[in-house]
């Protein structure tokens, strides 16, 4: 199951207290001070990267904790810092912290900042002067505190392929991209986003079927209309076998338009699919009454070569 809504906690490590020491042996009795600085704590980093799976470690382990600094030591050694903390995170994912800052991850690779460790304390050997040769004072390494943050992921796509259930659209991302995902003739096999990449580079998601209700929270497609939002061309896939096509179409372009004006301001290409499944009568008659600008199987590699190529045009 994909999880793309999570709250987590994360904590940058502590930092490292100062030491007070002083060196002494039996040739020098009266070394002077060489307490250590402690080390820096370690931070916390988010990286994205390209698998939109990766909020499911959230799932049950909700606090991430980088290292604390390590206290300084005699001889005025500093104390090691912590190890750094870095979790990936998929692209498209948008962090909120709880005083309402946000930094969004739009690209692959994109590392930020998300908690500084703490500074390690100094050591009594720093406050060493020419009228304070004993200092016995040493600093704590500074306290972190744990931030809470709130995940949310929306896809970045190109093209998103939207329609009721059994539209045909997992078949036809199969068909248009190196995706490999599963395909099943009944209602909602897709039960999360699945994502391709065409020769051209362009990066489509197969949005799970949406129903009429959507908008307002019936079956599955509310919990992913909203990874419609960042696709620059949506393609409507429309099934030949439809009973009532008008009707589909209004039904889920009611449901965009309900969940967000933005929806329908994008660029639709309608789509008939499965046309191996219907009479050339039929279909022309689905064209005419639907307005539809491509028509595709699976079977048929020249369509698919079409609706390819259309996509390219339409997202230059």
């Amino acid at each position: 199951m994909l999880i793309d809504e999570v709250s987590i906690t994360i904590k940058a490590g502590n930092g490292g207290n100062g030491l007070v020491h002083f060196y002494r042996d039996r040739w020098r009795p009266k070394g002077g001070p060489d307490g250590g600085d402690g080390g820096d704590g370690g931070s916390v980093y988010f990286k994205a990267v390209s698998d939109i799976s990766k909020l499911s470690q959230f799932r049950f382990q909700k606090r991430f904790e980088a290292e604390n600094g390590d206290h300084g030591g005699k001889n005025q050694r500093t104390g090691h810092g912590g190890k750094d903390l870095v979790v990936e995170v998929p692209v498209g994912t948008l962090v909120t912290y709880d005083n309402g800052t946000q930094i969004e991850f739009t690209k692959v690779g994109q590392t930020e900042l998300m908690a500084k460790g703490g500074k390690g304390g100094r050591g009594n050997y720093f406050f060493r002067s020419a009228t304070n040769q004993t200092p016995q004072e040493a600093e704590t390494g500074r306290q972190t505190l744990a931030k809470s943050l709130h995940l949310q992921l929306k896809l970045i796509a190109d093209v998103g392929l939207i329609g009721l259930p059994n539209a045909g659209k997992t078949s036809l991302l199969n068909e248009l991209s190196n995706a490999d995902a599963k395909v099943g003739s009944y209602a909602f096999t897709t039960l999360e986003p699945n994502l391709g990449v065409t020769k051209g580079g362009l990066i489509i998601a197969d949005i799970p079927g949406l129903i009429e209700g959507a908008s307002q929270g019936k079956g599955l497609g509310f919990k992913f209309l909203k990874h419609i939002e960042r696709t620059r061309l949506i393609i409507h896939c429309l099934s030949s076998e439809s009973q009532n096509p008008q009707k589909d179409i209004e039904i889920i372009r009611q449901e965009l338009s309900s969940f967000s004006s933005n929806l329908t301001n994008k660029k639709e290409l309608l789509v008939i699919t499965k046309v191996d499944l219907v009479s050339p009568d039929k279909l022309t008659k689905i064209k005419k009454e639907t307005q539809a600008v491509s028509s595709t199987s699976v079977l048929n590699t020249d369509s698919i070569k079409k609706l390819s190529d259309l996509i390219t045009k339409t997202n230059t």
